[in-house]
Order: C-alpha cells, then sequence, then structure tokens
C-alpha cells in the first residue's frame, strides 16, 4: 500500500519524508492557495524534497474540456514524475480519456461514488481519489464508498489504484488498510497521529527511568 502525503506546506513534507517512506504528495488548489506561492515554484520546491523519484499529484482549476487539456498538458511538463489530478465531471472524464491516449499520468479526484471511480478508471486514470470524510459529512459511509470502489477495481482487475482521500481521523484509514485500499494521502496531522501514541511515550520514559534507577543519570548501553 502507497503512503501518500496530503500538503504542500515545506516544512510538513521535509519532517515527514525524513521519518516517513512516502510514495508521493498530493495537492489540489485549496492546499496550494494555502501557501500563498507561485504554483511553478512550489511544485519545484516539493520535488527537490521528495526527489524526482517521487510523484506530486498537482490538480488543474479549469472546468472546461479545452482548458483542462491545456491545463493538464501544462502540469504535466513540469516535472517527469507528476500525475495530473482532474475532477470527475463530464468535461473530466472526457480530458481524462484524451489525456491517457497522450501518455499523460492522471488522478481523477473529486468521487464521491463508486461509479464515478470506475468511470474514471474505465477512461484510464491511474488513480482514482475518493472523498472519506466529505462523504461522512453529507451522512453518507465514505469507507464504506472506498470499500465497494475498491472491490470493483480488483474484481474486474483494472490497473487503476484507488487513492482515498479526505480524511478526519486515523480510524478511517485503518479500516481501508484493512480493506486492501491500494494508497492513501493523509495530512500532516493525521500523518502524526499515525505515529504517536501516549503509551509509547510512557513506556520509553519508564524505561529509562527504569535504568536510570540502577546505573544512574544520563548513562547508556554504551557505558
Amino acid at each position: 500500500m502507497q503512503l501518500i502525503l496530503d500538503t504542500g506546506n515545506l516544512k510538513e513534507i521535509q519532517e515527514l519524508s525524513t521519518i516517513l517512506d512516502i510514495d508521493g504528495v498530493t495537492t489540489n488548489p485549496t492546499i496550494v492557495a494555502k501557501e500563498k506561492k507561485n504554483f511553478v515554484d512550489l511544485i519545484k520546491e516539493i520535488g527537490e524534497i521528495i526527489g524526482d523519484e517521487t510523484p506530486i499529484h498537482a490538480q488543474v482549476i479549469s472546468t472546461s474540456y479545452e482548458d483542462i487539456i491545456e491545463e493538464a498538458t501544462f502540469i504535466s511538463g513540469l516535472r517527469e514524475n507528476i500525475y495530473v489530478k482532474i475532477p470527475v465531471t463530464h468535461d473530466g472524464l472526457r480530458a481524462i480519456k484524451e489525456l491517457k491516449n497522450k501518455g499523460i499520468k492522471i488522478t481523477a479526484t473529486a468521487i464521491f461514488t463508486a461509479h464515478q471511480g470506475f468511470l474514471a478508471a474505465k477512461a484510464g486514470a491511474d488513480y482514482v481519489a475518493p472523498y472519506v470524510n466529505r462523504l461522512d459529512n453529507i451522512s453518507a459511509d465514505g469507507v464504506g464508498t472506498v470499500k465497494d470502489l475498491i472491490q470493483i477495481i480488483d474484481r474486474y482487475g483494472l490497473s487503476t489504484k484507488v487513492l482515498a482521500a479526505s480524511f478526519k481521523n486515523t480510524q478511517q484509514v485503518i479500516e481501508l488498510m484493512k480493506a486492501g485500499v491500494h494508497s492513501v494521502t493523509v495530512p500532516y496531522d493525521i500523518a502524526k497521529a499515525m505515529m504517536d501514541h501516549p503509551l509509547t511515550d510512557w513506556s520509553v520514559d519508564k524505561f529509562i527511568q527504569d535504568w536510570e534507577a540502577v546505573y544512574g543519570v544520563g548513562t547508556n548501553t554504551k557505558g
């Protein structure tokens, strides 16, 4: 399973990529705007942190077919390992089909039903990104919808990966991991929450207390 960071903040990416074995970074217009940096510059700076081998997912803001094609072509030329994120509107699906024929790597996004994910996969998307918590926020079943999409993709042998997005808590992530999700993209706070547990800190402190009670403060196993 791939673990991808959902952030455009350079400090967050630097910190987490140093600790974790990450498989990419996803951005969207909201994430980019939050950083108040030039889009092209930000993509370049993210790439300098994670390296050329690690992919970046960057999204178009155009809505018409012709404009999506033009913008996606521009984004795809920013670096070698980049996936263009395209929402699954009618024009978006049409553009995904055309861009895939041109060899451009695509992540279909803003997916709220398994039907939409399947259609994007059929159109040629390399990743399909359903929104988990946004579905929960409208009293739908975000985890359940993604599970359905995973099952459909796997059952019919499609090469597309399900990239689950929009998480509120780590339990949503673990439920999809158990269901065999192909990849998840998580924001900084969720990534940190996946690593941290108060009992881990307590255990480390207890180990040190017990050691120092016998061997003295400041000593370690080397002497």
